[in-house]
């Protein structure tokens, strides 16, 4: 039975706390596979295009340590303040499933990479920290896809271009209360891997994958329930559905006198419901044992310490700076943080014009240069998007603020200087776009706009206060945009406010 989401989720939360712990697999950036030499294949690359022996599990078969893969973790370790042991060592997880080829998956059980970390982030209660149990490294596995067979039945096919491609498991202590916890959590965790360049993470693509672990308790009691394993969750968005349900689904089930088994469901996100998909497995049954053909892998203080030192500012660092030492409001500093591409282009925005005002390089980064950005992929050695330049983007906004350049009149001039390179200032005096900013120049336009547009006119003075920004928008569309919307705001009430027009 599933109660109307907010009825419910206020009185399951009234009555019951909720335990939840993430789990993020997430594939790390390498050019090669965990185990073996073969490339990581693209998203749509061909089935089993991308193998060899040793990911097909083939008898007679070594493994071999990708060191990159293992830098990655131990860097990700490092940006979340874990600690990493002395001595690792690799395990065989065994259990038996069609998309793994050897019967087994090499991953690590007791001695992972990086061991008691944590991660902060803002929420709309405020900051919260979670605990990060580990973070290891194991191998993915081969892709199931099941389709309809040549008679009409079911058919699932195996593609093995995933399998051994380098995976990180990213496992939280239970700390997330709520559904928006856990979704914040899966984008600050995205965020920072990106930051660190150890992975792209994107959900799309499968290379960030979420599970959460959710079990209720009475509020005032300290004995966890019986948790249920949710996947399947292909989107942040997803996450917080899926966990509230989950939660709406347990109360219920709670209430009902039902006894809660430990088990695996999948969201159906256009369902909005989760499914039951097994009785969930416990550490026992997979027969973790060392895996003998690894050896233990030491990890030298040097090569640790050189990995400390090469991470960059992480993103919960900037967002203090931004607000801290450049004065941004807290929106604005999540708002740059939170896109790369954005980040680049402030930083680099901030170097060219350090006297420029930070608020109005935030606004000009995520506003008129972020429109442009989000359609362009190319990048310059900056980070800037297309053919792009510092300077000349610093320039049109010096135009701006010094009110010799209209804000539509910027933005044309933004996106052709990121498509062609040529300078905004050639830009702006070849296309006339001085701002027009005397009164007296504006009257007759002011004028004609007012005379030929008699019912925006009426309705204004009949209460209806859109009209304003009608006739504003009519005015800016006669001058190409570049009246100074301030200028024409104050003397269109002045006019308006005057009385009925006289004809000219």
């Amino acid at each position: 039975m599933i109660v109307p989401a907010p009825t419910a989720r206020a009185g399951a939360l009234e009555r019951y706390e909720a335990v939840i712990g993430i789990e993020v697999h997430c594939q790390v950036r390498t050019a090669s596979k965990m185990f073996c030499a073969c490339a990581v294949p693209h998203p749509d690359a061909a089935p089993n295009t991308h193998t060899c022996p040793v990911c097909l599990g083939l008898p007679g078969t070594l493994p071999t340590i990708n060191r990159r893969a293992v830098e990655h973790v131990l860097a990700t370790g490092a940006a979340i303040g874990a600690t990493a042991p002395v001595t690792t060592r690799w395990d065989r997880k065994n259990y038996f499933y069609p998309d793994l080829p050897k019967g087994y998956q090499i991953s690590q059980y007791d001695l992972p990479l990086a061991a008691n970390g944590s991660l902060t982030f803002d929420t709309s209660e405020g900051p919260v920290t979670i605990g990060i149990t580990r973070a290891h490294l194991e191998e993915d596995t081969a892709k199931l896809v099941h389709a309809a067979g040549p008679d009409g039945g079911r058919l699932s096919l195996v593609d093995f271009n995933r399998s051994s491609v380098p995976l990180m498991e990213i496992v939280t202590e239970p700390d997330i209360r709520t559904a928006e916890q856990a979704r914040r959590y899966a984008e600050e965790l995205r965020l920072l891997l990106r930051a660190i360049d150890v992975s792209d993470a994107e959900m799309e693509n499968g290379q960030m994958r979420v599970e959460a672990n959710v079990s209720l308790r009475l509020r005032g009691t300290e004995p966890f329930g019986i948790r249920t394993e949710v996947k399947n969750m292909n989107s942040f968005r997803a996450v917080e559905r899926a966990i509230d349900h989950e939660i709406e689904r347990q109360a219920a089930a709670l209430d009902a006198g039902e006894t809660l088994r430990q088990e695996t469901r999948g969201w159906d996100d256009a369902k909005g419901v989760t499914y039951l998909m097994r009785v969930k497995e416990s550490s026992d049954d997979y027969r973790y044992f060392p895996e003998p053909d690894l050896p233990p892998l030491h990890l030298d203080a040097a090569w640790l310490a050189a990995i400390r030192a090469a991470l960059p500012e992480l993103p919960g660092a900037r967002r203090a700076r931004y607000r801290d030492q450049l004065g941004l409001s807290p929106y604005d500093a999540a708002v740059i943080v939170a896109d790369e591409t954005m980040a680049s282009a402030f930083e680099a925005l901030r170097a060219a014009g350090p006297d420029l005002p930070a608020k109005e390089l935030a606004n000009f980064v995520s506003g008129d240069y972020g429109r442009v950005a989000k359609g362009t992929s190319a990048r310059t050695a900056a980070g800037l998007v297309g053919r792009a330049d510092a300077a000349s983007l610093v320039h049109v906004l010096r135009e701006v603020l010094a009110g010799r350049l209209s804000r539509p009149n910027a933005k044309e001039v933004v996106a052709l200087h990121v498509t062609s390179g040529r300078p905004a200032v050639e830009l702006i005096a070849d296309r006339g776009f001085a701002q027009i900013s005397d009164a007296g120049a504006l009257g007759a336009v002011l004028d004609d706009v007012l005379a030929a547009n008699p019912a925006a006119v009426a309705d204004y003075r009949a209460g209806k206060a859109q009209a304003a920004g009608y006739l504003v928008g009519q005015v800016m569309k006669a001058t190409r945009g570049q009246a100074n919307a301030a200028l024409v705001q104050a003397a269109l009430r002045e006019r308006l406010a005057g009385g009925a027009m006289e004809p000219r």
